[in-house]
């Protein structure tokens, strides 16, 4: 899908959210709400799901796809990267990112982006896993980057 068609889609979705989200305030059901909207809308997204940070570690949130691990090994993989690094990453080969989690064998590329609160520290990670590889990108960054301000 071309990067214009894309980021169209993700402004869809941020509207649909955006009514769907007014009935609580609670973060959980929100990331709930999210993942599956995220799973059912977005061709190629295996797994949709957020970790969240409870006492320094990452702990399984709401989540969309085959079982996922329950906590990540602090300071391995993607997510804690981004969370050490406070910005998205885009994995383009799995394989490939050094110290890689593999929750699910059949996973070949990923996005993660940080979820911040109101003073700007991260409370949780957005994970989205694929089946294919290189099969995010810039444009995906930034669209799931606008969506989870809506938590």
């Amino acid at each position: 899908m071309n990067a214009e068609k894309k980021s169209g889609r993700y402004q869809r979705m941020k509207r649909q959210l955006d009514g769907l989200l007014q009935t609580t305030d609670d973060p959980i059901a929100r990331m709930a709400t999210i993942a599956s909207l995220l799973f059912h809308k977005m061709d190629g997204f295996f797994w949709v799901g957020f970790y969240r940070c409870v006492g320094g570690e990452l702990i399984v949130g709401p989540y969309q796809g085959p079982l996922a691990c329950q906590t990540l090994k602090e300071d391995t993989g993607v997510c804690w990267a981004v969370v050490n690094g406070s910005k998205a990453i885009i994995v383009e080969d799995v394989r490939k990112f050094k110290g890689h989690i593999a929750c699910d064998s059949r996973t070949k590329s990923e996005v993660v982006v940080p979820c911040f609160d109101s003073e700007g520290n991260i409370f949780a990670v957005l994970d989205i896993d694929s089946t294919e590889l290189n099969n995010f990108d810039e444009t995906d960054a930034e669209g799931l980057g606008q969506i989870i301000k809506l938590i």
